[in-house]
């Protein structure tokens, strides 16, 4: 027979915490926003976070794990332990609703569709600002790797669009 184990009532507190930490390049989510934070566990006398960065080479990375343990640690939470998670690898379908609204709000389009094996067709990319979905696209790299570039013909503005990944 399996028993339920009961989480501590601290998680959800941590996880309160760590949703105050914003991401470096769009500082308008959080790590949680993003889903790069997997899981909370009660570890000995401590914590375990599962984290599982955006990319295997995000140059953030180290300063998003000790933004956790201080974050945590000034909470009063410790010791912490970060587990750096690579499988599966972070997708964009990892992003809470939330998230893709700030982002739009923030004025960059939010991924569409869901990431998979293949190619994805997912029509026009609406402009975050006018809702035109009379747009192109201008380079398939925007102001990082993990977004493209497009303009609205409409507003004719131009706007990064977060790449479904």
């Amino acid at each position: 027979m399996t028993m339920n184990r009961l989480q501590p009532a601290e998680i959800p507190k941590i996880w309160h915490c760590l949703q105050q930490i914003s991401d470096p390049e769009l500082p308008v989510l959080s790590i949680t926003d993003l889903g790069m934070v997997r899981s909370v566990e009660a570890e000995g006398t401590g914590w375990r976070v599962t984290f599982t960065p955006t990319y295997s080479g995000c140059p953030a990375t180290e300063f998003l794990l000790e933004a956790i343990e201080r974050q945590l640690f000034e909470a009063g939470f410790s010791p912490v332990r970060v587990e750096v998670r690579l499988d599966p690898a972070w997708t964009t379908d990892w992003m809470n609703a939330e998230a893709r609204a700030r982002l739009r709000q923030y004025g960059v389009a939010p991924p569409q569709g869901h990431s998979c094996d293949r190619p994805l067709s997912h029509g026009p990319v609406p402009c975050p600002r006018c809702g035109s979905e009379h747009t192109e696209k201008i380079s398939e790299f925007g102001s990082t790797a993990c977004k493209a570039l497009y303009r609205c013909r409409a507003c004719r503005e131009p706007f990064d669009y977060f790449k479904c990944i």
